[in-house]
């Protein structure tokens, strides 16, 4: 399975030095010149969003492609400038006041590389700890571009899958325990130990199993994160609460709540269905 992280750090840097230089309009149009260039070379993406089209029934076009690769692109970006700025961004929430509420207590929340997810963690809506479980594979030259933007909020903690499982459960037992967030990636298992089989558009999607174990095994709320881009510097936050059944054996509720998961990602992918960034075939563990 193929799950590195596109993008290059010369483009995000590039991109990064002319905003602090011109503003966040004139990096909106640049981007369509960096867009035009991964149009031309990036075939891997091509043929992993092929079959991904396919899925949804969709006809597969180069107009397609180029805008899913802008909206990549776009977010790529955001996620850089909303660490340097996060109030010069929107993030629109239903019941906002009610999901701090939740968020102010252990939580864990599933996130997918979908929209904007990133920007949303740089301008959360509680001050309790957000605790981002993941091993995203970065070249060192854009790991050295995000470690030099300070951190506007002082409320994440990155906890990295390359520690090794001990010192990962470890820490994630530690953050729950101290009554803190837990955001984990749930289109993306870096263990195929962890690959759970679920319907997904009509063929059995790899999804991370990992999450739910853990919200099952500690009863800890959990909520889905659907963070929708819908114009410059402005994102939709869809969150969904995700229950398990309890009378079911543990096996057998973490597979519903896997399903559960499954419909409502579809779901928002029909809808959005540029804004998914898994590129490689979900499909397929080759």
């Amino acid at each position: 399975m193929n799950n590195k992280q596109r993008g290059s750090a010369f483009s995000i840097k590039l991109a990064f030095t002319l905003y602090k230089y011109f503003g966040y309009n004139f990096i909106y149009y640049f981007i369509y010149l960096i867009t035009a260039f991964y149009f031309l070379f990036a075939t891997n993406v091509k043929d992993a969003l092929k079959i991904y089209y396919k899925k949804q029934g969709i006809p597969f076009s180069s107009l397609f492609y180029y805008q899913h690769l802008r909206m990549f692109a776009i977010t790529m970006v955001d996620r850089f400038i909303s660490k340097y700025d996060p109030d010069s961004y929107m993030f629109m929430y239903e019941n906002k006041d009610e999901l701090r509420k939740k968020l102010n207590a252990k939580t864990i929340l599933l996130f997918s590389h979908f929209g904007g997810w990133s920007s949303a963690a740089n301008k959360a809506i509680t001050n309790n700890t957000i605790n981002i479980v993941m091993q995203e594979v970065m070249t060192q030259g854009i790991k050295d571009i995000e470690n030099s933007i300070p951190n506007k909020k002082d409320n994440l903690n990155i906890i990295d899958l390359n520690q090794g499982a001990i010192k990962v459960s470890i820490d994630i037992a530690n953050a729950l325990s101290n009554n803190e967030v837990i955001a984990l990636m749930a289109d993306r298992a870096s263990n195929k130990k962890n690959i759970h089989k679920s319907d997904f558009f009509n063929e059995k999607g790899l999804f991370n199993e990992n999450p739910f174990k853990i919200a099952y095994k500690t009863k800890t709320p959990m909520l889905m994160y659907f963070v929708i881009y819908k114009k410059k510097q402005c994102y939709e936050v869809k969150v969904l609460e995700l229950e398990f059944d309890y009378t079911l054996k543990e096996k057998d509720a973490i597979k519903k709540a896997i399903n559960n998961y499954a419909l409502s990602f579809e779901e928002v992918l029909k809808q959005h269905p540029k804004q998914w960034f898994n590129f490689y075939n979900f499909w397929s563990e080759e």
